[in-house]
């Protein structure tokens, strides 16, 4: 019996989750890009914002997935901490939505895992001999809705010889006398499973297993600190996505996490005294029993997430200046974006102008030290350098978001002839060194690629790629220096290295069909070492972009920006 039950307990948690995957994958393939721009478009209504992190969780079936797809638009720029705050609180209350699927699937006659099969062979065929993309994504979705249905009925398989196992159930009674090591067991289940959904349907199935004993009102207490522990439990995927996110993004995933928490610890008094359960029943419609004991659970954890987000969503503004206070800045948080853009200099452009141009030159040794680490990672095959030209990357992207924000404000001031030229082409060089750090990011994928190949350069292929970095390098230092005194001198002197760059991609390309031909490198190691010239070489144009703005007194003059591949500026691209 107890082989069974736990061979049943991990296939059938194993299938429940992949289902979920499955589902929420086609879903959010199906209403991913209207997800995105729903997110994108946020109003600063707290309310709008909360029905709709609700809803996406709900449809997408992952409070998880949703508060990371969050911590990646604030760490993006794309929302402020305080929608963050309202997106996650509405997320809390879409997560239920899971609870409810897995009541419904054992109500009275009505048994939903009867139609997992049916879906399960439906879909496959949908998924694998459908013609258009949306009819693949719509049996994807069925395959895991049925999968997940079919994990439920194995679960509750593993769970029903429970009911008669009496040291069982007084273990798990004996826990409703204790809820606050039910609330702490509730959180390490999910943190392990990653999913408070995987882990309160669990609690359903254990329930309905009688593994919480015959009495229904003593089954009710003990599931509902479980529930408690879930919800704080589920906040460790929003912390593992904003290990690597910027100040904001992890100030967010510290919202979602206290929340939670405080959400937990004023409901705890109602729990230990049992009032919480006695609200639960006045408003379930039904009376509590063997049959509905599942879908009593799925109220308890739809009241406390309502009751929460009506405490919270007011105070959202008030969380989001806790977390603040709670998640200081660091020195490397400082470094990664721009610290002189103040506002208030917005009514003197000239000086606003200048404040910018010294924001861009960091933005410049920013995306300097993205491309250096990145060649560096590729020829040592080093994952730490790699993961920091990633992270040098990011940093950019920061910068772009701020400074075009910052000149974007400007150009509604009343400016002069002077600084109304040179902010648009203030704003195509930054552009341009956003464009290096994608190409830096570029380098970084194909150097992943090379290492989990296990390719290994030739003697020359590394020298060559030491000059791409040494030419960058130079080029790179012209450029700032161009940049920082406005200076002719070097931007003119930068053309030679890309002039430079342009003869070694010519060159190392014959190098290489050379070094085929004698047998001396893969034509694996080949493709990759051709990639990396190629994206060192429209590094090379961006800068030159740049070069040629200075040499224009950033007016272009009469000097175009550089033509690259399809017949338009490559920094509009």
């Amino acid at each position: 019996m107890i082989k069974n039950t736990i061979f049943y307990t991990i296939g059938g948690l194993g299938l429940f989750l992949f289902g979920m995957r499955l589902m929420s994958e086609g879903l959010r393939a199906v209403a991913g890009r209207k997800l995105k721009r729903i997110l994108e478009s946020m109003t600063k209504k707290a309310i709008v914002a909360f029905v709709i992190g609700a809803g996406v969780t709900a449809l997408v079936q992952s409070s998880s997935a949703t508060s990371v797809m969050v911590i990646g638009f604030v760490n993006a720029g794309l929302l402020t901490l305080k929608q963050a705050v309202c997106v996650i609180i509405g997320t809390n209350v879409g997560t239920t939505a899971t609870a409810w699927l897995v009541s419904i699937s054992g109500l009275g006659a009505f048994k939903i895992a009867a139609y997992a099969l049916p879906a399960v062979g439906l879909g496959f065929v949908l998924h694998v001999a459908g013609r258009t993309r949306k009819m693949k994504n719509l049996g994807q979705i069925l395959l895991g809705f049925g999968i997940l249905f079919l994990g439920i009925e194995y679960m509750k398989d593993a769970f029903g010889p429970l009911q008669g196992s009496e040291r069982v159930q007084q273990l798990f009674v004996s826990l409703g006398d204790k809820p606050f090591l039910a609330i702490l067991a509730g959180a390490v289940v999910t943190m392990l499973l990653q999913s408070s959904s995987a882990a309160i349907a669990i609690v359903q199935l254990l329930a309905i297993g009688g593994a919480f004993g015959r009495d229904w009102q003593v089954a009710l207490d003990v599931a509902i600190p479980f529930v408690l522990g879930s919800n704080i439990g589920t906040t460790i995927t929003a912390q593992l996505a904003a290990l690597q996110a910027n100040l904001n993004a992890r100030r967010a995933a510290w919202a979602h996490t206290i929340f939670n928490i405080l959400g937990s610890a004023l409901a705890y008094p109602f729990v230990h005294f049992g009032l919480f359960a006695a609200l639960v029943v006045a408003v379930s419609p039904w009376r509590l029993g063997p049959t509905t004991i599942a879908m009593s659970i799925a109220v308890a954890h739809t009241v406390f997430n309502v009751i929460n987000s009506g405490v919270f969503l007011p105070l959202a503004g008030l969380l989001a200046r806790v977390v603040v206070w709670l998640v200081p800045e660091r020195a490397h948080d400082a470094a990664m974006r721009p610290v002189v853009l103040e506002k208030h200099l917005l009514d003197t452009p000239e000086i606003a102008l200048e404040q910018t141009k010294r924001e861009i030159v960091r933005m410049a040794k920013t995306a300097k030290r993205a491309v250096r680490t990145a060649i560096s990672g590729i020829a040592d095959s080093d994952f730490r350098k790699l993961e920091l030209a990633r992270q040098a990357e990011d940093f950019t992207d920061v910068f772009q978001f701020e400074i075009t924000s910052y000149l974007s404000a400007l150009s509604s001031r009343h400016l002069s002839d002077e600084v109304s030229i040179e902010l648009p082409v203030l704003l195509h060089t930054v552009n341009d060194l956003e464009r290096v750090g994608d190409h830096a990011v570029n380098i970084v994928e194909i150097a992943e690629r090379k290492i989990d190949q296990k390719i290994v350069f030739s003697d020359s292929a590394l020298r060559e790629a030491e000059r791409l970095e040494a030419e960058l390098e130079q080029m790179f230092d012209r450029i700032i220096a161009s940049l920082q005194d406005n200076s002719t001198e070097p931007a003119r002197a930068a053309l030679a290295n890309e002039r430079n760059l342009n003869a070694m991609q010519m060159e190392f390309r014959r190098a290489h069909v050379d070094r085929m031909r004698d047998g001396l490198c893969t034509p694996e190691a080949g493709l990759i070492f051709i990639d990396l010239v190629d994206n060192a070489e429209k590094i090379g144009d961006h800068l030159t972009n740049i070069a040629q703005a200075v040499m224009g007194g950033l007016q272009w003059a009469g000097v175009e920006p550089r033509i690259v591949g399809g017949g338009q500026p490559d920094n509009e691209q």
